[in-house]
């Protein structure tokens, strides 16, 4: 578990597609939000109890079933609710429906709780994080900005981008939610991705061949 630099980050690699889940916590506190549950909720459940923390929301960058597979029973364990964006509603739906197509097996489709939109505020005891909307990968795409590091789920990776072939996605609008709302950033921004390693906003600028 990272400190950045006053959250607590522990990142689970969970599920067939190795998807990076988060766990965000506030050690003064010790509540916290976890963040695309991809699978293994086994693992994601350990690790929160070991810690000792204290979920109080399930929060998905996107409606994907490497994202979400393991929201319902999380939601059960911990007795929290889910966000998402609205514009990902349907996307959950049509995921939970071809997430065999993808290696995932059957999941549960969660019910959700709480729609986000752009600006609103998430609480992690007493920590704040805004949320971007960063559309392109899906049309309902987010990404969650911290003091000093933002989780962009799967629309910018290290080296890359987000695909845009699947359902609602869309290039130029990957690419310009990219633009917008991430490279203003600070070079120093830790960029938690989806999958794969971790990044910043300034490697990402200089050396992201899509950018």
């Amino acid at each position: 578990m990272s400190v950045n630099p006053t959250m607590l980050i522990d990142r689970k690699v969970v599920g067939p597609l190795a998807t990076n889940c988060f766990i965000l916590a506030c050690p003064e506190t010790r509540k916290a939000i976890i963040v695309d549950p991809g699978g293994d909720p086994d693992l994601i459940i350990a690790a929160v109890e070991q810690a000792r923390l204290e979920p109080v929301e399930i929060v998905c960058t996107h409606g994907h079933s490497d994202h979400i597979a393991s929201v319902a029973e999380l939601k059960r364990t911990f007795g929290v609710g889910f966000a998402l964006h609205a514009a990902d509603a349907g996307i959950v739906k049509l995921s939970v429906g071809e997430s065999a197509l993808w290696g995932m097996g059957v999941i549960e489709e969660p019910a959700i709780d709480r729609t986000l939109a752009p600006g609103d505020i998430l609480r992690i005891g007493t920590i704040e994080g805004t949320i971007l909307h960063t559309p392109g990968h899906t049309p309902g795409g987010i990404s969650l900005l911290f003091d000093g590091s933002v989780l962009v789920g799967d629309t910018l990776f290290a080296g890359s981008i987000g695909r845009t072939d699947l359902h609602g996605g869309d290039f130029d609008t990957l690419i310009s939610s990219i633009r917008t709302e991430l490279l203003p950033l600070s070079d120093d921004t830790a960029v938690y991705t989806g999958h794969g390693p971790s990044t910043t906003i300034g490697r990402e600028r200089t050396g992201n061949p899509f950018l």
